[in-house]
């Protein structure tokens, strides 16, 4: 079954929560034990509906306090599509959550709330999933039973928002706008009553009718090797393969590839998933993959079509999310974990902040604090083979760990 992976995002008290409940509600998918926890403490809290946030909140802090501190996923299916959400929260000082929770979406979900309009969180979540090239971003304006499911309402939000779509600079996104309200489960898995004036599809229509394919952010293949392969039994006594994910493309049997840092170059001969053949290893599909030749070739390589090389080199520069309470400071050093690999990088340069909200950049930056966005580059004690972001999402990402610690302290996005 076909996966789609989607986070959510909004100010706080938007409902992001509550539409995810809704969702699960909907579609059947809440166990009953769940539902009848929900029951009973909607009873006990006073609420003459059921509280669908309960659904979703996973923390005590976050129960008692009615928000979403943590990024939590939530899985359900369909009978054409399995969904892993990723519930982000919408406070300005867990805009570190979100990138993480919105770095391996396919498609977003940006609530805003009817009565409030378009805000400076609105911003900053459309700027995220802006950096993090997210293809299709549904803006759901939700809380339309408190505007009395009013057009012009809905209509003055949607001109508000697509005069931020001005200011973006990847511009293959799709935005869809849907009103909608989750607590009353307007246009989120039925069709509402009360907006005949919407002609669109509801929130699950639209999210099942997405083609993976068009959502995937395309580029050349690349084949990182997790692991070498040798079983040395009698029946593969001279087998000899290289078991890992294929990102960006597709690979075929008799493609002719580099592998890289050696450059040495062969051809695909086998291409198995457990004691299958197959001719193709498809985008995002793990596998073991024999050559030709008996070339040199270790965990932590790269395979690639000959004629679609990554750039080779000791620096880049990126867009930093720095995610840590110590400062990332010009000089320091860290590890940069790309795909595999491991390298130990240097703070060689650090450009400008960026604002989430496009105010604009402050240039007189002497460092990095927690949930700061930046353009910085690093130089590397060897080479790394990497694509900017833009043009290919898994190759061009890393994460920053501190050598001291061993704890993620940013994420990075090649440019």
């Amino acid at each position: 079954m076909k996966v789609l992976k989607l986070a959510t995002a909004g100010s706080v008290d938007d409902g992001k929560s509550t539409l995810i409940g809704r969702l699960l509600y909907d579609t059947k998918s809440l166990t009953t034990d769940k539902l009848e926890a929900i029951e009973k403490t909607s009873k006990q809290r006073g609420y003459d509906y059921l509280d669908f946030s309960l659904a979703t909140d996973g923390l005590v802090a976050e129960r008692e306090q009615g928000i979403t501190i943590d990024v939590a996923h939530i899985y359900f299916s369909t009978a054409t599509k399995s969904y892993i959400i990723a519930d982000t929260p919408g406070h300005v000082e867990y805009t570190r959550n979100m990138v993480t929770g919105a770095s391996t979406s396919q498609a977003a979900i940006i609530l805003i709330d009817a009565r409030k309009g378009v805000i400076e969180q609105t911003y900053r979540h459309f700027f995220i999933n802006n950096m993090l090239r997210v293809k299709d971003v549904i803006v759901a304006i939700n809380k339309m039973d408190l505007v009395d499911y009013s057009e012009e309402t809905f209509n003055s939000i949607k001109a508000d928002f697509e005069e931020l779509m001005s200011k973006r600079d990847y511009q293959e996104q799709k935005i869809t706008f849907i009103p909608v309200s989750a607590l009353k489960g307007d246009n989120v898995v039925n069709k509402s009553d009360a907006m005949s004036w919407y002609e669109g599809q509801t929130l699950l229509q639209h999210l099942e009718e997405l083609d993976l394919k068009d959502i995937y952010n395309t580029g050349t293949p690349r084949f990182p090797v997790q692991y070498v392969i040798r079983p040395k039994t009698d029946d593969f006594h001279d087998f000899r393969g290289f078991a890992g994910k294929v990102y960006g493309g597709e690979l075929s049997v008799g493609d002719e590839v580099v592998a890289l840092p050696s450059q040495t170059r062969s051809r695909i001969k086998e291409i198995y998933f457990h004691n299958q053949k197959f001719q193709t290893a498809s985008r995002r599909s793990s596998v073991t993959i024999t050559l030709e030749d008996e070339i040199n070739v270790s965990r932590g390589d790269m395979l690639v079509k000959v004629g679609d090389l990554p750039t080779i080199d000791k620096q880049f520069t990126a867009t930093v999310s720095w995610m840590d309470s110590d400062k990332l400071t010009l000089g320091k050093k860290y590890v940069v974990q790309h795909g595999v690999n491991k390298v130990l990088a240097k703070v060689d340069k650090i450009h400008h902040k960026i604002s989430p909200d496009y105010s604009g950049i402050d240039t007189d930056v002497d460092g990095l604090g927690m949930n700061d966005i930046a353009q910085v580059s690093f130089k590397l004690n060897k080479p790394i083979f990497y694509d900017k972001f833009k043009d290919h999402r898994t190759n061009g990402s890393f994460i920053l760990i501190d050598s001291q610690t061993n704890s993620t302290v940013g994420a990075g996005f090649i440019g």
